[in-house]
């Protein structure tokens, strides 16, 4: 790595750590703007696909920035004018349109798409950080949330359908699991954090597999994958997990927050979550289920292997977390 990668590498995560300590907003808008301005040489690479998402980058993140800054000269004339909840929602807005909720994810897939795996990995997990700790400030369960949770549903279940590049499932995914978290955010912040750090292991053993292996398409993945059947069924059971499908510790995390708007009677909100997550789902087992009969032979050879054993552990490992709910 260069050297000026890793300097601003630090800077990035000490916009990050300035924004989530700070005591005042124009604090917080200030560390957002020195992780933004820090991560930009970080996106810099030989592709003209990554200078082109470097700058739609700079551009969005650009205008939530002054969203959140007009919503903080807002705050100031409270006193003088009953704008309190606009102003809260602006902001609310701008930190949403930097994390890259639906309906305001215009910019998350096309950017992720021309990003290497490395920077994407960046995007889908520490980037999020700051914005939705800074949620948790200014807001409380309202219609403008309903609209948010539920955006995020259809468009990641509608639009991850039909995509064959990883990055841009990953991206639909990484939409989907933000519409899982902001209900944490806005009413328990220790379910929150254990499922962003579910959330980003899960992200990072897929990166760091289709890292690996140069994997950047699904008919990639079907040709790679038919020489390494271990490494096909990690594959395969990460994505399970991502989608929540028990007995995976994906499906705690979901678990949890299903737990949460239960006792808070949001109870038609959980059935349409879990409807549209059934989507999302389907498109992983469909991807990965054409995967496996590619070569359905080696797989069945490899059935009574060292390697099954292995992945037999590996469910169960899974499977720890659940044992906390009994």
């Amino acid at each position: 790595m260069k050297f000026y990668k890793i300097l601003f590498f630090n800077m990035v995560i000490m916009g990050t750590l300035i924004s989530v300590s700070s005591y005042s907003w124009l604090g917080m808008w200030m560390g957002l703007e020195i992780n933004l301005i820090s991560i930009i040489p970080l996106l810099k690479s030989k592709s003209l696909f990554s200078s082109e998402a470097s700058i739609k980058y700079f551009l969005t993140q650009a205008l939530a920035s002054a969203l959140i800054m007009f919503s903080i000269i807002m705050m100031l004339e409270k006193e003088s004018l009953n704008i309190s909840n606009l102003s809260m929602m602006i902001m609310s807005t701008g930190l949403l349109t930097k994390m890259g909720a639906a309906p305001f994810h215009f910019w998350f897939p096309e950017i992720l798409e021309g990003l290497s795996w490395s920077n994407s990995l960046l995007m889908l997990t520490w980037q999020k950080i700051a914005p939705m700790v800074l949620l948790m400030y200014n807001s409380s369960m309202s219609w403008f949330f309903y609209i948010i949770i539920l955006s995020s549903m259809i468009v990641s279940s509608m639009m991850g359908l039909n995509q064959t590049s990883m990055r841009k499932i990953l991206a639909y995914s990484s939409i989907n699991n933000i519409g899982w978290m902001i209900p944490c955010i806005l009413f328990s912040q220790m379910i929150w954090l254990t499922y962003l750090i579910i959330y980003i292991l899960i992200s990072i053993n897929l990166i760091m597999i289709f890292m690996y292996y140069n994997i950047f398409y699904l008919n990639q993945l079907n040709q790679i994958m038919n020489f390494n059947t271990p490494i096909k069924m990690i594959t395969m059971f990460n994505f399970l997990s991502l989608g929540g499908l028990p007995p995976f510790i994906g499906f705690y995390s979901k678990w949890l927050v299903i737990n949460l708007l239960m006792n808070q009677k949001f109870n038609i909100l959980i059935f349409l979550m879990i409807m549209f997550t059934l989507l999302v789902l389907y498109y992983y087992i469909r991807m990965m289920f054409s995967t496996m009969m590619f070569s359905y032979s080696m797989i069945y050879k490899n059935f009574f292997t060292n390697n099954y054993i292995m992945m037999m552990n590996l469910i169960s490992l899974m499977m720890l977390p659940l044992m906390i709910l009994f």
